[in-house]
């Protein structure tokens, strides 16, 4: 990233940080672990957390495609995150970025903050105020960060498995996640946990560029949760995939994708219901009954669905393609 000039510098700064940021006494205590960084080979930013905090996912982790992504914690201002990604959208360094708020925070004793821009430049600050164990260590276009620990392992253990860690980056962040735990992780226990991946390049809709957002508000095994939700999140992006593939006319792809999914999440049905569907609508049949039958011998509810959606063009609206379908209920069962 390029060095900007003085007077551009300070006109950014201005326009992000007119005022001192929020005082102390209104900063939640979000005491907590977490890594941010940026996939070297997709250019994807992500940034996960676990803290023995309630809900701690709408306040520590802050990622925008094609920007960067930012970790706000310890007596956490929650400013630097959104105000960490308009400084990194205008064209500042995370390093830029950081110290600039640091500068306009009275009370950055007490605060531990990472970032990570587009570009896979890292900043980290972890304020002598922060309760111990604390501290940080960075890596190639990641930093891992962590206060109130059980001891100081923690934060070298999350860069040693993130280190070693295979798999997409929300997997690696995970693993790093998990590392920190069995280290010992936050001394008070465990709460919640959250975990932000977006894509290499922003859309102009943000909304539509997060590839996994998934957030655990308070759970006796927050990591545990956030792994399932992960794998539910993967399956329900292979049942996507699946009716893409069969809307191009490519089963075999379709098949694929559609088995993938119910193998990462074998106990939802809704996945297998939708999957029969689209397949029946396009064409294939005999894939779709079996799916089908196997679905309502499970949950036989999902029949009465099928007339509805062909109500409103979801489904075949002829009367003996509906029939096929919903004969396949087994005999003497109804939804109720």
């Amino acid at each position: 990233m390029r060095a900007l000039p003085s007077a551009t510098l300070a006109a950014l700064l201005a326009a992000s940080v007119a005022t001192p940021l929020a005082a102390a006494p209104r900063d939640p205590l979000a005491h907590t672990y977490s890594i941010v960084a940026r996939d070297p080979k997709t250019g994807e930013l992500g940034v996960a957390v676990q803290s023995h905090y309630f809900s701690v996912g709408p306040m520590v982790p802050w990622a925008e495609a094609g920007v960067g992504a930012v970790a706000t914690q310890s007596l956490v201002l929650v400013d630097y995150g959104p105000l960490g990604l308009d400084l990194m959208r205008r064209g500042l360094t995370a390093r830029q970025a950081l110290d600039s708020l640091l500068a306009a925070d009275p009370h950055h004793e007490g605060r531990q903050v990472a970032m990570v821009d587009a570009h896979g430049n890292v900043a980290t600050y972890t304020g002598p105020a922060c309760i111990p164990d604390a501290g940080d260590a960075q890596g190639g276009q990641f930093s891992c960060q962590a206060n109130l620990m059980a001891n100081p392992t923690i934060w070298p253990a999350m860069k040693a498995a993130y280190e070693h860690a295979q798999g997409d980056l929300a997997e690696r962040l995970v693993q790093a996640l998990e590392a920190a735990e069995k280290a010992g992780g936050d001394i008070r226990g465990r709460q919640s946990a959250a975990i932000v991946v977006v894509k290499p390049q922003g859309s102009g809709k943000p909304w539509n560029d997060y590839l996994v957002n998934l957030r655990v508000e308070d759970n006796p095994k927050p990591l545990v949760e956030l792994r399932r939700l992960l794998r539910l999140r993967r399956a329900y992006d292979l049942e996507d995939q699946g009716d893409a593939f069969t809307s191009d006319k490519k089963p075999a792809e379709a098949a694929r994708a559609y088995a993938g999914a119910m193998r990462l999440a074998p106990d939802v049905v809704e996945l297998r219901f939708w999957a029969a569907v689209t397949m029946y609508t396009n064409g294939q049949v005999e894939q779709a009954r079996r799916e089908f039958r196997a679905v309502f011998a499970r949950e036989t509810r999902w029949a009465d669905l099928v007339p509805r959606l062909a109500k409103v063009g979801l489904f075949p609206d002829d009367p003996k393609k509906i029939a096929d379908v919903t004969r396949l209920r087994p005999a003497g069962k109804s939804a109720r």
